[in-house]
C-alpha cells in the first residue's frame, strides 16, 4: 500500500517499478511500467477527474472531466475550485459557498469527503447533477492536492423527482399560422388532436398514435401527412366520429420533447391562425425547457399557461420501471395501435415489421412486457394489500 506521506509514491507505483506476479501465474515475468502511466491512466479514466492544489487552484482534469463540465481542459485548470462562475447549487436551489464546499473541507482537515450531491450550470446554460467523492494527497500531515471525482446522475435525479412528485406542470404553448397544416389554413373553425402515445423505436424512429372528433378520418390523414415530420400515415379506425391514425417520425418532433424531460405530450390544437401545444411535465421542470425545445421547430413559440396539478403515480410508473425499453416499446404499440382491440386494428406482423424485428422477436418482448405488468398488479399488490 502506498505510503501516503510520499507524493511521489503513487507515480512510483504505475512508473518504472519492477512488477511480479504470483509464482505460476501468466504474469510472473518481471516488467518494467512507464513513467507516465498514472497520468495517462487519469486522462483515460472512465470517472470525471480534477486535482486542486492547496491554493484552490485546478492544475489537472481529465478527458471525461472536460466533457463532463463543458468547458476545455485550458478554461478549467484557469479556475479556481470555488469561483462563483462555477454556479453549483445545493438541491434545494441555494448557492454553495467556498465555505461550504467539499474541497475546502479536505483541505482543512485533511479527510476525504464523500457522496457529496451538487447541480452545476454548464456554460450552454443546461443543468447536471453530480455527485463527487473528493480526497487529499498529503506530504509529512500536509494537503498539498486533493483530487475530486465526479459523476454526472442528472438522468438518475430525474427519474427519482418523476417517480416521488405528486405534481405534474401542465402547459400549454402557442406558436404562429406556419405550423398549420396548408389544408386546415381555411377562415374559421379549431380542431383538437389527441396525443395518445409517442413510441421509441430501435431505429430512433418514433411511432406516433393520434386521435380527434373534430376532422373527418380522410382530413385528419391528410393533415397529419401535411406536417414534414410524419411519413407512413395509417388510419387505424373510426367509430363514433372519433378517428385514429398511427404515424411515424424519422425526425424529432414537438411531442418528442415533453418526453424527454419526463413528461407526456397531450394534445395538439389548431386554429387557422395558430398552433396550440398542451402536454404535462413533471412538477420540478421549467417550462422553459419545454419552450427551449419547441423552439427548435418553432422559433414563435410562446408560454400560454401553466398549472401545478396533483397527479399520484399509480401502476404506471411501476410499470414503467419494471420493463425494459423495448418490451414497454412493445406493450405501448400494441395498446395504441389496437392490437388488443376486437376486432384488431393492427396485426402481429404490422408491429413486428415497424420494429423491424421477427414476429417471434416481437411476441416475445410483448410476452415478457404481459406478464410483468400482471406479476406486479397480482402478486406484487397483493403481497402489499396482505
Amino acid at each position: 500500500m502506498t505510503d501516503e506521506t510520499d507524493p511521489d509514491a503513487a507515480a512510483t507505483d504505475f512508473g518504472s517499478e519492477t512488477v511480479s506476479g504470483e509464482a505460476g501465474s501468466d504474469c510472473d515475468d518481471a516488467r518494467t511500467l512507464p513513467d507516465d502511466l498514472a497520468r495517462r491512466a487519469f486522462d483515460v479514466g472512465p470517472i470525471s477527474t480534477v486535482i486542486v492544489d492547496s491554493d484552490g487552484c485546478i492544475v489537472f482534469a481529465n478527458a471525461r472531466a472536460v466533457e463532463t463540465l463543458g468547458l476545455s481542459r485550458a478554461e478549467i485548470t484557469s479556475r479556481r475550485y470555488g469561483e462563483t462562475d462555477w454556479d453549483i447549487y445545493d438541491d434545494d436551489g441555494a448557492p454553495i459557498s467556498r465555505a461550504e464546499h467539499p474541497v475546502t473541507h479536505v483541505i482543512e482537515t485533511g479527510e476525504p469527503v464523500f457522496g457529496f450531491e451538487h447541480w452545476l450550470e454548464r456554460p450552454d446554460g443546461s443543468e447536471r447533477w453530480l455527485t463527487s467523492n473528493s480526497a487529499p494527497v498529503t506530504n509529512e500531515g500536509v494537503v498539498e492536492y486533493v483530487v475530486v471525482s465526479f459523476e454526472d446522475v442528472t438522468a438518475l435525479k430525474r427519474r427519482e423527482e418523476r417517480l416521488t412528485s405528486d405534481h405534474v406542470r401542465r402547459v400549454e404553448f402557442r406558436t404562429d399560422r406556419s405550423a398549420v397544416p396548408p389544408s386546415l389554413r381555411v377562415d374559421r373553425g379549431e380542431w383538437r388532436i389527441e396525443v395518445e402515445s409517442v413510441v421509441s423505436m430501435p431505429d430512433g424512429a418514433t411511432v406516433q398514435y393520434m386521435g380527434t372528433a373534430d376532422l373527418s378520418a380522410g382530413a385528419f390523414v391528410t393533415a397529419v401527412e401535411e406536417v414534414p415530420h410524419y411519413v407512413d400515415v395509417r388510419l387505424l379506425s373510426t367509430a363514433d366520429g372519433y378517428s385514429r391514425v398511427e404515424a411515424r417520425a424519422e425526425s424529432a418532433t414537438v411531442s418528442e420533447v415533453f418526453q424527454e424531460l419526463g413528461g407526456h405530450p397531450l394534445a395538439i390544437a389548431i386554429a387557422h391562425d395558430e398552433v396550440r401545444f398542451l402536454g404535462n411535465l413533471p412538477g420540478d421542470v421549467d417550462h422553459r425547457l419545454a419552450a427551449e425545445g419547441i423552439r427548435t421547430f418553432h422559433p414563435e413559440v410562446e408560454l400560454v399557461s401553466e398549472d401545478l396539478v396533483y397527479s399520484p403515480h399509480l401502476l404506471y410508473d411501476v410499470v414503467v420501471d419494471e420493463l425494459t425499453d423495448r418490451q414497454f416499446a412493445a406493450l405501448e404499440a400494441a395498446y395504441f395501435s389496437g392490437y388488443f382491440d376486437t376486432p384488431r386494428t393492427s396485426t402481429g406482423d404490422e408491429l413486428s415489421e415497424r420494429f423491424g424485428v421477427t414476429r417471434q422477436t416481437f411476441n416475445q418482448h410483448l410476452r415478457k412486457a404481459q406478464r410483468s405488468v400482471f406479476r406486479q398488479l397480482y402478486e406484487k399488490s397483493g403481497e402489499t394489500a396482505r
